[in-house]
């Protein structure tokens, strides 16, 4: 009796949501509950349901595939004495953006089995998918639309860093409290958890380091820079009061500006916080947080949660345009926010290239400088906002010699001297200071700044200012008398010259310096009068005189006594 021929099978590779399944054709046989002679079966025998699907392809790839020389490579020393083939070519990416994995196979030669694995995996399409491409664990869930689950179609929604399980595919009908797990394995290359690198591949979480290098533990720092110091960033923390009233109902928490990372919001008491934007082109945003969940806002995501009494934000970043966080009068008590963020170092020093050369033969000298660049808009801006950030370190100016060759009428070579001992460097010269603006309360003086160049025989000229960028720039205004000016000190009030009626009254007024001593100096057109008239309500019953009635003449013979006696110059001493 003849045996049974073995059944054929043929593969066709499809491509869905990004990544490789393979259509297995196989004769004379009926696997499980799937159409007969039509098998699915994920890229890397990675998702059949049952062992049996797995032992399989296993079975298919090391024990029936035709050999292909070409696709092999070298074996190595290693390979012979451990009966293992070579390497296989790597395969076709699982997905085309957003990380995906590539495996390679190998066979075994012995007849026996052979130490190690018959497959490795690396990871491939590093690049960002487009926004419009969605989550890719939310297009698996999406995929099971149209499959009824127990009789009723739903709309399925991903469940995401799912820490017993991070790569089986749990999906939750939207609408409803039912989760569900739809696939036990999700398709390689999905993220184990929404905050991390980590991949599923085979269903197991697999380490990826911030290099998307497999089993890499290399991370990126607060600032998003992979195996980064933190210096191009600053932590910002800060605290929040609100005052709000009837009168003001919106306030601004704080301002976040483009490329802040690990953003988080804490507001706790009965007001509201809402979302203004504004993007690199100038176009303006706004986002109300009118309910809790996870947004897209200007193509950063925005997890926001609310409880009673107490409201969270938190955004990952980078952000993509500039956040204000805005506060809303809820209720009549006020509210507090607590907030932290890391904020980009925008601007930066950049060093430029060499200068020309300061002499075109004989022998000269070139230096570098430092120009204060702005990341975002990439053009150079005034070194002020450089010197905003402590962290930024102007790099140092770097000096070397130029144009050796002798010149042509000179007849021979020029020698040329070290600088620091025969040729001195170009350097800073000023002019005195000039007097002070003001002589009291504060005031500038400034002076002039050139970069000069002394030649051997002792010469002095001037030159251009790069030239001596390699030193700091002497400051060319400072302030000056910060000290406070006089002021003018009144005394009180005499009591009025007269017991009934119309009348005057008197002070001493006096000119007192910021250590209080009696001084000049101060401003006679601000001197304070030192006589007022007055009235006394008590009704007079003696005749009315043009002349009032005095009470007390010594209140203004005292007063012009102290005013005559006391006199100094109203100069500053």
């Amino acid at each position: 009796m003849a045996r049974p021929a073995a059944p054929w099978h043929s593969a066709l590779a499809v491509r869905i949501f990004g990544s490789t399944w393979w259509l297995l054709f196989v004769a004379g046989q009926v696997c499980g509950d799937q159409h007969e002679g039509l098998v699915f079966l994920r890229e890397f025998p990675l998702v059949g349901r049952v062992q049996y699907y797995e032992d399989f392809l296993s079975d298919l790839l090391n024990g029936h595939r035709t050999e292909d020389p070409s696709s092999r490579t070298t074996r190595s020393e290693e390979d012979r004495d451990s009966l293992w083939d070579a390497w296989g070519s790597w395969s076709e990416c699982s997905r085309t953006c957003g990380g995906g994995a590539s495996y390679s196979l190998r066979r075994c030669l012995s007849s026996k089995s052979c130490e190690g694995r018959n497959i490795r995996y690396r990871t491939c399409s590093n690049v960002d998918c487009p926004p419009e491409a969605g989550d890719f664990r939310a297009q698996q869930c999406s995929a099971h639309n149209d499959v009824k689950h127990h009789g009723e179609f739903y709309e399925w929604l991903p469940v995401s860093n799912d820490p017993d399980n991070p790569c089986a595919l749990k999906c939750q009908a939207k609408g409803t409290d039912l989760v569900v797990e739809l696939a036990p394995k999700v398709l390689d290359g999905t993220r184990c958890y929404t905050d991390t690198l980590d991949m599923c591949i085979n269903g197991l979480c697999q380490i990826v380091g911030c290099d998307h290098q497999l089993g890499s533990t290399t991370k990126e720092d607060n600032c998003g820079v992979c195996n980064g110091d933190g210096s191009t960033c600053r932590l910002v923390r800060g605290h929040y009061k609100s005052q709000l009233s009837a009168t003001k109902l919106d306030d601004t928490v704080v301002a976040i500006p483009y490329g802040s990372r690990h953003i988080h919001l804490t507001l706790k008491g009965p007001d509201h916080l809402y979302l203004e934007t504004k993007t690199l082109q100038g176009a303006k945003g706004e986002n109300s947080l009118s309910s809790p969940g996870i947004f897209l806002v200007d193509n950063s995501s925005v997890e926001f949660q609310k409880y009673p009494g107490k409201e969270n934000l938190s955004i990952a970043g980078p952000l993509t345009a500039d956040f204000i966080v805005k506060i809303h009068n809820s209720g009549p008590a006020n509210s507090t926010v607590q907030f932290t963020f890391y904020q980009p170092i925008i601007h930066r020093w950049r060093e430029t290239d060499f200068f020309p050369c300061s002499a075109t033969c004989g022998g000269g000298y070139q230096l570098t400088s430092a120009e204060c660049y702005d990341l975002r808009s990439n053009r150079v801006v005034a070194d002020q906002y450089c010197h905003y950030y402590p962290e930024n370190i102007k790099p140092k100016p770097k000096l070397q010699e130029c144009n050796l060759d002798p010149c042509p009428a000179s007849g021979g070579y020029k020698q040329i001297m070290p600088y620091d001992l025969y040729h001195p460097l170009p350097r800073w010269e000023a002019t005195p200071w000039t007097a002070c603006s003001s002589s009291c309360g504060g005031g500038i003086q400034s002076r002039a700044v050139s970069c000069v160049e002394e030649d051997i025989q002792g010469h002095v000229t001037s030159v251009e200012e790069w030239k001596c960028m390699y030193t700091p720039k002497m400051p060319i205004v400072q302030p000056c008398n910060i000290f406070d000016c006089p002021k003018w000190l009144a005394q009180e009030w005499s009591p009025c010259t007269v017991t009934c009626g119309q009348g005057l009254r008197y002070r001493v007024v006096l000119c007192i310096n910021p250590r209080g001593m009696h001084s000049g100096g101060c401003n006679s057109k601000t001197k304070p009068h030192i006589k007022e008239e007055c009235i006394i309500p008590t009704p007079c019953y003696k005749p009315k005189e043009k002349v009032p009635v005095e009470a007390r003449a010594p209140w203004y013979k005292q007063a012009q006594e102290l005013e005559e006696g006391a006199a100094v110059s109203e100069e500053p001493s």
